[in-house]
């Protein structure tokens, strides 16, 4: 088992039911609050694939209130963990949470997906190669050859494209093809890195992705692109927790404090 890591960690308090121990070199952790069915499909769909057979799933609630984490869920998708989040803090906190844990536990490697059932969970085992080949930020792009965007609504779509690929990749020095997709997979050597820090309070709502986006490209880690397919619902809500006024000021602030570096460690 891989050294449990000594960095500092600025983790939100949580609870854990671990159901059977560690099995395989990565996990998969997948952020969830009140997903409802969007889980449990996602689980099926996990299940079908077989993805157990590729990474240990690990569930990082944020404190779903609407029943959906269930038994049966647990059983019938193969969960090894589930984390509950008790502190402060949104998606950032949530992964901090779950990457923390996995550190602890000895994973070599972390890949992320939403809970939301909008990403194709199949091929998480094409994250699990990059790692194998030496890759330490592996990001998920629906706008690559071979990649699928599917339903995107307009202006994010718009906002993507025009804005947060561009600056993102500008303060990188990498040139992605798609920067706000939370399909990606990280490498423990890049996680444990005294010049990466992610386990700090500042990344609290959505700035922990993109600036792990930025971060790995400029110290010199390994860093590639993956396509993947991300699927909106035809009619509907759409499946986010990001409001359009609130998420596009948060959006704003992050892309302007990783312009002025103000998420690099000290």
């Amino acid at each position: 088992m891989s050294p449990k890591t000594t960095l500092p960690r600025e983790v939100p308090s949580y609870q854990q039911r671990i159901f059977f121990p560690r099995r395989k070199r990565y996990c998969l952790c997948i952020p969830i609050i009140n997903e409802g069915e969007k889980i449990r499909a996602e689980l099926r769909r996990a299940a079908a694939a077989d993805v157990a057979g590729d990474v240990d799933i690990v569930l990082c609630d944020g404190g779903s209130t609407d029943g959906s984490l269930t038994e049966e869920l647990f059983e019938q998708g193969r969960v090894r963990a589930l984390l509950t989040k008790l502190g402060p803090g949104r998606l950032s906190a949530q992964l901090r949470m779950g990457y923390f844990w996995a550190l602890q536990e000895g994973y070599e490697g972390i890949v992320t997906i939403d809970g939301n059932n909008k990403d194709n969970i199949e091929g998480v085992a094409a994250f699990c190669r990059a790692l194998d080949e030496g890759y330490d930020m592996v990001q998920g792009s629906r706008y690559l050859p071979g990649g699928r965007a599917v339903n995107t609504p307009l202006l994010r779509h718009v906002a993507v494209k025009l804005l947060h690929i561009p600056l993102v990749s500008m303060v990188a020095g990498f040139r992605y093809t798609d920067t706000t997709n939370g399909y990606r997979a990280y490498s423990r050597r890049y996680l444990t890195d005294e010049r990466v820090q992610p386990f700090r309070e500042m990344f609290t709502n959505y700035e922990l992705l993109a600036y792990l986006s930025v971060r790995a490209p400029q110290l010199g880690f390994k860093t590639k692109e993956l396509p993947v397919e991300r699927v909106y619902p035809k009619q509907g809500k759409v499946p986010t927790k990001i409001s359009f006024l609130r998420g596009n000021i948060e959006l704003l602030k992050t892309l302007l404090n990783l312009l002025q570096h103000r998420y690099d460690p000290s």
